[in-house]
């Protein structure tokens, strides 16, 4: 076990090539995007195998997610030390100009679609930036068979099936396993979500990857087992106020595997908790976070994750700053 002392953690964006994405990150992220193709997310704090989240700066500048996780799980997960091998949330920004595929996510309950390692992927979207025509689509709409949703397929009509939100900056949108979704149309979102990376595509509006010339693959098969057909299932829900002052803090989603809230001030107010980690996502203005009587200087589109040991942390706005703190849950 590595000695070196925790401190709030700030994470570099890995950027993702996707074929329906575009160049608006760049305005959100301090860090800019490579190139000049259309780049779909940022994950802003992973622990994939394939993709680890790196410390920007101080003593443990250059170490991955993974590797805190193994020299320093108590220090940083305090109360979930013992239930997380790997940090269980993954955390993006998605900037989707075009429409996503309509996918479907499995749920634990379905294990014969998860890879080893892997778990169900419930998700929740907070709306950034959303241009006119935008759309969201989250679950069914009522009376919706999978015989309906089958036939749709063949004759390109499944929007037809799905409830559509026209989003708006700010809106929350929970996605749990299972649910039919999709969104894009020129609409930026943070998302957060279980550690996994398991997705089935249903419908693909055509699309043909530039890169290979090739339509994607489909699971259609494999999406309608996992898919839940509850029309109540996912879809826009209403912040609940918890409090006014010093901030106003709203919770806008609290499920079996996380619960974030928003936080809107510009007075001094507290973050993180005693013995378990937060994840701060900076959307707008700028402040700093003060820690064991240490500043960090916080920016607009900064991840920062906040260690069980380093307790409840001072914020100081620097004018009015809206954050996202992302707890773990038990799942």
């Amino acid at each position: 076990m590595d000695s070196s002392p925790l401190y709030p953690l700030r994470f570099e964006p890995i950027y993702q090539y996707r074929l329906w994405g575009g160049r608006r990150l760049s305005s959100l992220l301090s860090t800019p995007p490579p190139g000049n193709g259309p780049i779909g997310e940022a994950w802003v704090l992973s622990d994939r195998d394939d993709h680890q989240s790196q410390v920007v700066d101080g003593p443990l500048k250059g170490r991955t997610i993974g590797d805190l996780m193994a020299h320093f799980r108590e220090q940083l997960m305090g109360k979930w030390a013992s239930r997380f091998p790997r940090f269980p949330l993954l955390l993006k920004f998605l900037d989707a100009q075009e429409m996503l595929s309509v996918q479907v996510h499995p749920s634990d309950a379905h294990p014969e679609f998860l890879p080893p390692g892997e778990n169900g992927k419930t998700e929740a979207w907070v709306v950034i930036d959303a241009e006119k025509g935008s759309r969201i689509y989250a679950g069914l709409r009522p009376a919706t068979t999978a015989a309906d949703l089958r036939q749709s397929l063949a004759n390109d009509t499944i929007a037809e099936h799905l409830k559509c939100i026209a989003p708006k900056p700010g809106d929350a949108v929970f996605i749990p396993a299972g649910t039919v979704h999709t969104l894009g149309g020129g609409v930026v979102v943070f998302e957060v979500q279980q550690n996994s990376d398991v997705t089935f595509r249903l419908y693909d509006w055509g699309h043909v990857d530039a890169k290979t010339g090739q339509p994607r693959p489909l699971q259609i098969d494999q999406a309608f087992a996992c898919m839940n057909l509850d029309v109540a299932a996912g879809g826009l829900v209403a912040p609940c106020i918890e409090t006014v002052s010093p901030a106003k803090r709203e919770r806008l989603f609290d499920c079996e595997a996380f619960r974030l809230c928003r936080l809107i001030g510009q007075a001094p107010f507290t973050v993180g908790a005693t013995a378990e980690p937060r994840v701060l996502i900076c959307i707008d203005g700028s402040g700093q976070i003060e820690s064991d009587r240490i500043s960090y200087t916080v920016g607009k589109g900064d991840t920062w994750l906040l260690p069980a040991d380093s307790g409840v942390c001072g914020f100081r706005p620097s004018g009015e700053v809206t954050l996202l703190e992302i707890a773990i849950q038990g799942l």
